[in-house]
């Protein structure tokens, strides 16, 4: 793997950024050779680069230019998407039909991977 890949990789592995001391550390590269990586990775538009402080120095916060794609797994039940995403009626929760609908279908299916892993 080239050095701008896996430094690519470190830094995706990091959602909430990485400091660019600890990327030539966790790398086991020195400061110089990690400052080029960085300097190509910005250029090709990879990182976003922040200014920072770690522990007293300065160094650079660096992200993923990337965004992080979304994951709509808590919005299933089963097949059974959640009737409040996009909902637009004024309801009050503790009295909404679908709201109760859906979490008794959650409730079931529970039950059903918890009665599965007692087998």
């Amino acid at each position: 793997m080239e050095p701008e890949e896996l430094a690519l990789k470190v830094i995706k592995e990091h959602p909430e950024g990485i400091y660019q001391n600890q990327l030539w550390k966790e790398m086991n590269i020195d400061s110089r050779k990690c400052s080029r990586i960085v300097s190509k990775l910005l250029k090709k538009g990879l990182i976003i680069r922040e200014s920072a402080t770690s522990k007293g120095s300065r160094t650079y916060l660096l992200k993923s230019a990337e965004e992080p794609k979304p994951s709509y797994e808590m919005l299933l039940s089963g097949s059974m998407f959640s009737p409040c995403a996009g909902c637009r009626l004024a309801c009050e929760p503790e009295y909404c039909e679908y709201l109760t609908e859906w979490i008794v279908k959650l409730d079931e299916e529970d039950e059903t991977s918890q009665s599965k892993a007692q087998c």
